[in-house]
């Protein structure tokens, strides 16, 4: 088998940008077609749109070229999706949101994690005796980076959103 070939059906990660109906049952008729169909949701983000009455819906799934084929196809059968976009990787923005608390056992310690914090851009938002909450937002890979330093220190809770994406706009 050619590299070519192969690289074709190499799983990877795909943002599907939809923008659906906003009423009630959507979501579930989505999950239900990725479910029927066997594929896996990594990461869904659903909020307002632009347009009055339609939701932006952003999806992201792994899978070869077949399966973006497949999930596009299927999305686009659905009565309640008005569009479909697998979005490029090279011409969007993504972004996602992360709030993690971390254990501060003394000064010395409270003042790295607030130094670790600063350098990614993030914000404490909550303090408590033994405790900072950092809000971070940005490329994934980003808030894995401070993830990774804050270990050290003791995570006592992380929650994120999960990506979320947008095209950028196009030059002539």
């Amino acid at each position: 088998m050619d590299s070519n070939r192969k690289q074709n059906n190499e799983l990877k990660s795909h943002v599907i940008s939809t923008l659906v109906e906003n009423k009630p049952g959507v979501l579930q008729k989505v999950s239900s077609l990725f479910t029927r169909r066997g594929f896996n949701i990594e990461s869904i983000t659903v909020g307002e749109s632009e347009t009055k009455g339609l939701a932006a819906m952003v999806i992201i799934s792994k899978g070869d070229e077949k399966v973006l084929e497949q999930i596009t196809k299927q999305l686009n059968k659905l009565i309640d999706v008005v569009k479909v976009v697998d979005l490029d990787p090279n011409n969007s923005v993504k972004r996602e949101l992360a709030l993690i608390k971390v254990k501060t056992n003394n000064e010395q310690s409270r003042s790295e994690i607030i130094q670790h914090a600063n350098i990614f851009r993030g914000k404490i938002i909550d303090m408590g005796p033994s405790t900072l909450t950092i809000e971070i937002t940005g490329d994934p890979n980003k808030i894995n980076a401070l993830i990774s330093l804050l270990i050290n220190f003791g995570i006592k809770k992380i929650v994120r959103t999960g990506p979320t994406a947008i095209a950028r706009e196009t030059i002539l």
